[in-house]
């Protein structure tokens, strides 16, 4: 059975709602292009199972999409050191939902207002509305960055400051195409390139 993020339903009940009404007042095919709009609505917002890694010093991907960035920088503004940084584009035909790239406990989360330009910008990640999740770690602080684009508007993250997560737990979810920026401690080796496709909690993208 097709799993449905939460945050889905109510776009799915609508959209239902519509192609039964229309298809029950009108003639039949002038509900093609809702049941159409449910199908992609379904599509969208899957959450399918996933098989998460168990080796020892491993981080997953936290998004399904495309690796945009690979680099080194210094986070200033939650880790305040020099860090591994790794974006993942997410396209609409993505699975949408963000996962956890290691166990953890939450020490921040906030929510920055900003622009919606396209994600996969490298300043979207600064200037875009974007949710920014602190990890305390075992091997340090890790920060996971939502970041919305040109045409998503909203991001959701579910967890709270002392809610702890295990690798590869959903933590929350991206509506529409978007970004995800995830900032690791500089000592770990990068294990994924620019161009790369990363699945959610599957895809080992670095390790200790």
């Amino acid at each position: 059975m097709l799993k449905i993020a939460p945050e889905g339903w109510p776009f799915v009940a609508v959209t239902a709602v519509v192609t039964v009404i229309i298809y029950l007042i009108w003639q039949p095919w002038t509900a093609v292009l809702p049941l159409i709009l449910f199908l992609f609505v379904l599509y969208f917002f899957r959450d399918p199972e996933r098989t998460i890694p168990e080796q020892k010093d491993i981080f997953v991907s936290p998004a399904d999409g495309k690796v945009i960035l690979v680099k080194d920088t210094l986070e200033e503004e939650y880790i305040k050191d020099k860090v591994k940084q790794i974006s993942i584009f997410m396209s609409p035909f993505n699975v949408h939902v963000n996962r956890a790239p290691c166990d953890g406990t939450v020490e921040k989360v906030k929510h920055t207002p900003g622009g919606f330009s396209a994600a996969y910008t490298d300043e979207a990640s600064l200037s875009n509305e974007n949710i920014a999740m602190l990890l305390i770690t075992e091997y340090g602080r890790v920060l996971v960055r939502q970041v919305a684009g040109l045409i998503a508007r909203r991001a959701v993250c579910r967890v709270s400051p002392g809610d702890t997560l295990k690798r590869g737990q959903r933590y929350g979810m991206i509506k529409f195409s978007s970004r995800v920026d995830l900032y690791l401690p500089e000592a770990v080796q990068v294990l994924v390139k620019v161009g790369q496709k990363v699945r959610a909690g599957e895809t080992i993208v670095a390790r200790k």
